[in-house]
């Protein structure tokens, strides 16, 4: 064969020994592509081998729930602070809902509160007790939308004027509000007549999932697309708003505040940018407060939580067990 070899022309010996050489690496690359073909199926049955158990998802959960739990804890330990947390899932058609770990968040799964059922003083979030009120005796045709109501309903919510809600429980009573809230269940009385209105962050938070999910007293689309939306635009932003844009740029919240005194309040619906939902209501006095002085610790309360719930680090720990 060597002889055979020798015997041909010396361009044509070159050009065997080119294709030989380009054949052994041809071959040297289909071993290499075949060993790392087969690495990856290893390695991608292994993950899914190793996927987290329920348990596993559920500890993990239950972690989470904790941290948040010594966190609402401490900030209400000298009685003048009120935490209700609840985690509604991610927003349908979102990111997050899209995700393998969505579940994680299933709807109430990480829900705390603190000193959620003390009665504490309302101030103006008690309007949106009236909001829903006033959707229901829409329902019932004992109230009509015109050109009045309209602007009074707007500035209610968006800058928290007091003449359009102290209108309407004038003409339609306290008992009959008193009885929707108890109805859905809110605390009730909120209002007795000749006192400041009083409720609690439980209360509030149960009205805000109602309005997040669509329920009644929020189940007509177009009431309920006006109101998140002015509660969208309501001017005191240095709460909740601000907090939850202080952990996650682009999160948006719709919220209703309150202060009076040394009270101030904040009840919102925070969605985060991949859509996932959460309620929030934080109540405050004491501390030497006085006009908005108590926002921003409750922007320090929301960014916290927000944090623990949602942050980086939880992210990547859910995102591992997935």
């Amino acid at each position: 064969m060597k002889a055979f070899f020798d015997e041909l022309p010396r361009e044509l010996q070159q050009r065997l020994k080119v294709i030989g050489v380009l054949a052994v690496i041809l071959v040297v690359m289909l071993g290499v592509m075949h060993h790392v073909l087969m690495t990856k199926i290893t390695v991608d049955a292994t993950s899914a081998d190793q996927a987290a158990s329920p348990r596993q998802v559920h500890t993990a959960q239950t972690q989470i729930k904790q941290r948040l739990q010594r966190y609402v804890n401490q900030v209400t330990a000298d009685k003048t602070a009120s935490v209700y947390f609840y985690n509604l899932g991610p927003k349908s058609g979102s990111h997050a809902a899209k995700s393998a770990s969505g579940a994680f968040y299933k709807s109430g799964n990480l829900a705390v509160s603190a000193r959620a059922h003390v009665p504490t003083i309302s101030a103006s979030t008690y309007k949106l007790f009236m909001a829903g009120y006033l959707f229901s005796l829409e329902k019932s045709g004992n109230f009509a939308w015109n050109t009045t109501t309209r602007d009074g309903f707007k500035r209610m919510i968006v800058n928290s004027d007091n003449d359009f809600a102290e209108n309407e429980l004038d003409t339609f009573g306290l008992v009959g509000i008193n009885q929707f809230i108890q109805n859905h269940g809110g605390y009730s009385p909120t209002f007795i007549q000749g006192q400041t209105s009083i409720t609690t962050a439980a209360s509030l938070g149960i009205f805000l999932r109602d309005l997040a999910n669509a329920k009644s007293p929020f189940d007509q689309t177009q009431d309920r697309q006006y109101l998140l939306t002015l509660m969208q635009q309501q001017v005191y932003r240095t709460g909740i708003p601000a907090g939850a844009s202080a952990a996650k740029a682009g999160t948006t919240v719709q919220d209703k505040v309150g202060f009076y005194a040394d009270t101030n309040n904040d009840a919102g619906i925070v969605t985060l940018p991949n859509g996932q939902q959460y309620v929030l209501v934080i109540m405050t006095d004491g501390h030497q407060q006085s006009g908005l002085s108590g926002f921003p610790r409750i922007a320090t309360i929301t960014e916290n939580i927000q944090k623990i719930a949602y942050g980086k680090q939880t992210t990547a720990k859910v995102k591992a067990l997935y």
